[in-house]
């Protein structure tokens, strides 16, 4: 198993930036895909990002292509999410997860979660 505390969230103005980490404890992280998803008040859960075991794979949604930058460091067993280009609509909890094996976009595939980090961008 694998435990996941995310840090870095906070208040921030439109076009801003923010940059979100994730530190894995327990079982090697390079054992894991990581992914970041986010739930705004009222709506689903999404996929932000994802990156494979050893990195060498990501994936991202299309409302934070261009703008958002997902990278791990397994010695450092930690996964970061470069947010740039901030909009108002970026403002959600988002939530550091993990999986065996290959690279999903969906929530139901991740067994293991952190207990997320508020993001506010105000317009």
């Amino acid at each position: 198993q694998v435990q996941l505390v995310e840090s870095g969230g906070g208040l921030v103005q439109a076009g801003g930036s923010l940059r979100l980490s994730c530190a894995a404890s327990g079982r090697t992280s390079s054992s894991y895909a990581m992914g970041w998803f986010r739930q705004a008040p009222g709506k689903e859960r999404e996929f932000v990002a994802g990156v494979s075991r050893y990195g060498g794979s990501t994936s991202y949604a299309d409302s934070v292509k261009g703008r958002f930058t997902i990278s791990r460091d397994n010695a450092k067993n930690t996964v970061s999410l470069q947010m740039n280009s901030l909009k108002p609509e970026d403002t959600a909890v988002y939530y550091c997860a993990g999986k065996m094996y290959g690279l999903s976009g969906r929530s139901a595939d991740y067994p293991y979660w952190g207990q997320g980090t508020q993001v506010t961008v105000s317009s």
